[in-house]
């Protein structure tokens, strides 16, 4: 049985390291000022952050469900017996809930995943379900793996201002509230699925300080016996400057020594929504060791 593994770039997984660790990537669509973009393929990082600082309007859509099931055929064509879906959390869109119904008309060919992750500890959920793949385990079980551990994972992210958030109605009615105090930097939680506010710092300092303690109480609190080789630790961000970016992996790989820590760029579609400057944390447990 041949299992093919399938996500989106919200995983933060681009077309090009999906081709070469063997993972389908679907590029999301990307809107600035009106014009489409897809991710990776005609619009960069670079150019997005520069567009959102200029003040034009960027947004994401769902995939259009012809490419969804385009990507599934070809799959499917190129010998595949079977697909692995996962998108991002059903919580944050109705890409989920589209790639639910089109599965119906494969007839257990293709099964689709909701395990309540975005970013990072998406790209972790994927990178499992590929170590299951490859030792022969059916989709049906991968799924029901990764539903059932969907929780054993938590992600912070801090960023400069919430008017990105609150355009794009990607945070609920309490974290948006905290638009009022325009001096602090919100930190938000994902939990359940969906963006929420966690707390308040003032400076950049305090943000990449913050994010560690609220980690180093996770893992105290939640995963407290877990070996170290069983949780994989990430850092991610918009950041424009890569120095800052390899600073701040630094300095959480420093916080963690147990653990191996990579930074991650988050997606465009992300980076609509949390706009420059944001930076992230995010843990998982896995089904693979390091």
């Amino acid at each position: 049985m041949r299992t093919a593994v399938m996500t989106d770039t919200n995983s933060g997984i681009s077309v090009q390291e999906g081709t070469e660790q063997g993972i389908h990537v679907l590029p999301m669509p990307v809107i600035v000022d009106g014009v489409g973009y897809t991710e990776g393929l005609d619009i960069t990082h670079a150019q997005l952050y520069a567009a959102l600082e200029a003040g034009k309007a960027a947004y994401t859509s769902q995939p259009a469900a012809g490419d969804v099931t385009d990507m599934w055929d070809s799959i499917l064509d190129r010998g595949a017996e079977e697909i692995v879906y996962i998108p991002m959390s059903s919580g944050l869109s109705s890409a989920c809930e589209t790639a639910f119904i089109l599965a119906r008309e494969y007839e257990g060919r293709v099964y689709v995943v909701d395990n309540h992750r975005i970013s990072v500890i998406q790209r972790s959920s994927v990178l499992d379900a590929l170590y299951l793949s490859r030792r022969g385990m059916r989709a049906a079980d991968i799924k029901a793996q990764l539903e059932k551990n969907a929780f054993d994972a938590s992600a912070y992210i801090c960023v400069d201002t919430l008017k990105y958030l609150k355009k794009g109605s990607r945070i609920t009615a309490a974290g948006a509230s905290l638009s009022t105090a325009m001096s602090l930097h919100p930190v938000l939680n994902l939990r359940g699925g969906k963006l929420d506010a966690e707390c308040v710092v003032r400076g950049n300092k305090h943000m990449q300080k913050t994010l560690i303690k609220l980690m180093e109480k996770d893992i105290k609190n939640r995963f407290q016996f877990i070996p170290a080789q069983e949780i994989a630790l990430y850092t991610a961000g918009t950041l424009t400057d890569s120095q800052e970016a390899q600073a701040w992996n630094a300095r959480v790989q420093k916080a963690f020594p147990k653990h191996q820590v990579a930074y991650h760029e988050l997606s465009c579609s992300i980076a609509c929504h949390v706009g420059p400057g944001a930076i992230a944390i995010g843990m998982s447990l896995v089904s693979r060791s390091y």
